[in-house]
């Protein structure tokens, strides 16, 4: 099991005003900011990490906030909608607390036997929240007011648009180890029996949707999760036999990753369990000072000064 690709690790987008996606995540969404750091090639941007309370694997969703970024276009060759779970019967819930904070939502609907409500982020990013069909254990984080009875649990799903389904399913299928689960007209649902959760990645073929424009609103990268860096090594011994250009082994503080876009367009990312995000605050602290990359702690004061204030 541990040499497999264990579903999602995080998923990378990319937000505008700093301030703005931190309050949205955090006060109205309820998630853990879990690490405060930058952008490795642009240390004059936030990298935000968002999920439970130690940064499962599973649960993270990592913003770069550039200021006044110009609005993307979801289209084909990205990832387009995000999924995350939730209790069963808590989407009125959602569905009134986005009333109040005026969130742009669509109406509760029902794919592949689950019910899902549909929002946009203040950016504009799609996300669904899913009552799973499968229990979801998941210890999800509390705050004052999403308390665990319709808490996030973490993610359930991402959707991938795509010109032409079959070179990204054979990505998935003979590299992965997903497999087809089921169809539903365009959308090809895929799952992987690795992990209970965080498991299922939909295809859905739009040959005459536009291409999409990554910018603000938009996803910029989805990463896949493997146990360590000997077996990211491993997959990217497979990756690159396919023919796939791929990039050496990253470091990235908290876990080591591998890049690469496949057939399909979309910039997929392998990412380790290893480290994990305690390595430089204790659990309790994490994401409540900034952190840096070592190569950045010299300009720390130029740093702090550039980035804008989420307070």
């Amino acid at each position: 099991m541990e040499n497999q690709i264990l579903g999602l690790h995080h998923i990378t987008a990319i937000a505008g005003n700093a301030k703005r996606n931190h309050d949205f995540y955090t006060q109205v969404l309820g998630l853990r900011l879990v690490k405060k750091t930058v952008n490795f090639d642009d240390p004059g941007t936030y990298h935000f990490y968002y999920g439970d309370e130690v940064g499962s694997a599973g649960t993270i969703l990592t913003f770069f906030p550039w200021e006044g970024t110009a609005q993307g276009r979801t289209g084909t060759g990205m990832a387009t909608d995000i999924g995350y779970s939730v209790p069963k019967g808590s989407l009125d819930f959602w569905a009134d607390r986005f009333t109040q904070f005026n969130v742009k939502q669509g109406n509760k609907d029902e794919k592949f036997g689950e019910l899902y409500l549909p929002f946009q982020d203040p950016d504009g990013l799609k996300i669904n929240l899913i009552e799973s069909k499968s229990e979801d254990t998941r210890k999800p984080w509390e705050t004052a007011d999403v308390k665990a009875e319709v808490a996030t649990k973490g993610f359930h799903s991402i959707v991938l648009t795509l010109k032409n389904i079959k070179p990204t399913a054979e990505i998935l299928t003979d590299i992965f180890g997903y497999r087809l689960l089921e169809q539903d007209g365009n959308r090809y649902r895929f799952i992987t029996d690795a992990v209970e959760n965080a498991a299922i990645v939909d295809l859905i073929e739009s040959p005459n949707e536009e291409r999409g424009y990554n910018a603000g609103g938009t996803n910029h990268h989805v990463a896949f999760r493997v146990k360590n860096d000997q077996v990211l090594m491993e997959f990217r011994e497979k990756i690159a036999r396919k023919g796939l250009n791929i990039t050496p082994k990253i470091d990235r503080d908290y876990f080591f990753s591998l890049y690469f876009r496949e057939p399909g367009g979309v910039l997929f990312e392998l990412a380790s369990e290893n480290p994990g995000f305690a390595i430089d605050e204790t659990v309790e602290n994490l994401g409540s000072s900034l952190r840096l990359p070592k190569q950045y702690e010299p300009s720390r004061k130029e740093i702090e000064k550039i980035l804008p204030k989420l307070v």
